[in-house]
């Protein structure tokens, strides 16, 4: 298992430490409903340093973005970020990432933990033209500041106006008193809030400027638990669990990162299939009577035939019910079908409902 360079920190603590992506992660602290109801309404901090960050380089790095990835990485401008999707030859998905221009020939690349060597080698291979590519996961450390007190938390420590940045956008720039730190208003909660990219010596000194500027705020540290059922309420997608090497991006409701504007790997058979239309969607839906939706549990129609299966779900601690995210065939996918889940045997009762959950 690899550490970040906070996992003594989270030890001491007091936090449930698990593996995940090989790495020793929090899972918890306090509790996961009490560390997602304090993202909900105050300000919580994730390490999430075993994120992967890639920097590409060069007179051709957007034209190698451009040709592995399927957003349009040419509407960027420095301190925008995207998001976007590595499609493969098959029909499926590599990752998912987010693509940073630092300028005009500077990208940065972040995928996530558990493909960063999967990412690196696609990537790699469409390398044709002499781009400098570096892979810095290793020595990058990654906060992420969410909820919705998290730019009047953190506010005395830059003098990076952070209520004024755009979703979306990033900024460098001195940050605890360490320069260079990469400001990012981006996240995977729906709270609001920044991720902070910095070098991993100075991961405790920033870590400790973040909780006393927050502790007026009421900041608390946020394990991995809450981090899914937070992303789960928006409809995020979560690779390896909504998405993977066999969905299609189209399938997983990725068509507004899906641009037909430009060639990239399998574009072509894309498109086929957008005209041709979807045999089966990613869909949010709420339970309507008692049972929790598990990954890889079976959707079914009123007469018992298997139409989809669950791909996440939990007991949403904002909203007190269950919901979750499944594909089933088209046909099914319109909100308020009614559609049933396999607990245990028992068909139990859902309906389709349109993501976010929590508005």
């Amino acid at each position: 298992m690899k550490n970040t360079a906070l996992s003594e920190v989270h030890v001491k603590a007091g936090a449930k430490m698990v593996p995940f992506a090989g790495y020793n992660m929090p899972v918890q602290y306090a509790g996961i409903n009490a560390e997602h109801e304090t993202v909900r309404k105050a300000v919580g901090v994730f390490d999430v340093s075993h994120m992967g960050e890639f920097i590409l380089k060069g007179d051709n790095a957007l034209d190698l973005i451009q040709r592995v990835s399927s957003n349009d990485a040419s509407k960027l401008y420095d301190g925008k970020v995207q998001y976007s999707c590595l499609p493969n030859k098959d029909g499926g998905i590599v990752d998912d990432l987010l693509v940073y221009r630092i300028d005009e020939k500077t990208y940065m690349l972040v995928v996530n933990a558990s493909n960063i060597e999967k990412d690196w080698n696609w990537i790699s291979q469409f390398n044709t033209m002499g781009v400098v590519m570096k892979d810095i996961s290793d020595r990058t450390s990654l906060l992420a500041v969410q909820g919705p007190k998290a730019a009047e938390a953190l506010q005395s420590l830059t003098d990076i106006d952070l209520a004024s940045m755009e979703y979306y956008t990033f900024k460098k720039g001195t940050f605890a008193g360490i320069d260079n730190v990469i400001v990012s208003a981006t996240g995977y909660t729906g709270a609001g809030g920044f991720e902070l990219y910095f070098d991993n010596e100075h991961a405790e000194s920033i870590w400790n400027a973040v909780f006393k500027a927050g502790e007026p705020f009421g900041i608390k540290p946020i394990g991995l638990g809450a981090r899914d059922t937070l992303r789960l309420e928006m409809g995020f997608c979560l690779y390896g669990n909504d998405i993977d090497d066999k969905t299609s991006p189209l399938e997983a409701g990725l068509g507004w990162v899906t641009k037909f504007n430009k060639e990239f790997t399998n574009s072509a058979a894309l498109q086929e299939q957008k005209a041709a239309g979807i045999s089966q969607k990613l869909v949010g839906f709420e339970m309507i009577d008692r049972g929790i939706p598990r990954h890889d549990y079976e959707i079914v129609d009123a007469d018992g035939n298997v139409i989809g299966k669950v791909t996440s779900g939990t007991q949403s601690p904002s909203l007190q019910k269950a919901i979750g995210l499944g594909y089933v065939k088209t046909e099914f996918a319109k909100d308020g079908t009614e559609i049933f889940v396999k607990i245990r045997d028992n068909s139990v009762k859902a309906k389709i409902v349109k993501p976010p959950f929590y508005k």
